[in-house]
């Protein structure tokens, strides 16, 4: 039974060596793999397309949650909410996370939390979080504008 990937390679090829007369046999070998990877790849492309469709959840993320971002936000306020704060040991500048993209906020955070990021207080705090709880946090803070 032809696929129709299959049938659509095969006129393709059809077509091909129509438009080639006097073609040889190894010509039209070459061309035969053509088709069964043009085939192939038509199967791929069908299938891609079949599985977002079914799954398509499982592509994108959830939306992060405002409100109840600015109730899980109170410990980052701690060190993020303080102007011009900086940290005695070790000493440096903590930054300002109001106003910052979100998609950044949301890297960053799971970068903590994954260990692939390094800052101590930063992976402790991020640890607890689950990835609903990350994208309601960054979702207020980029909502905060640069305060």
């Amino acid at each position: 039974m032809k696929s129709t990937c299959d049938t659509a390679a095969e006129a393709s090829f059809g077509q091909a060596t129509a438009a080639r007369p006097g073609a040889d046999s190894a010509v039209r070998s070459v061309d035969r793999r053509g088709v069964t990877g043009a085939a192939s790849l038509c199967r791929a492309a069908l299938l891609t397309l079949a599985a977002s469709a079914v799954l398509p959840g499982t592509v994108a993320m959830a939306e992060g949650d405002a409100a109840a971002g600015g109730e899980k936000a109170y410990t980052c306020l701690g060190c993020h909410g303080i102007k011009h704060y900086v940290n005695t040991y070790p000493s440096y500048h903590v930054p300002r996370i109001a106003g910052q993209h979100e998609e950044y906020l949301i890297a960053a955070l799971q970068a903590y939390r994954d260990k692939t990021r390094s800052h101590p207080t930063m992976q402790a705090n991020a640890g607890l979080l689950s990835d609903q709880d990350i994208e309601d946090i960054a979702a207020w803070l980029s909502s905060r504008g640069a305060e």
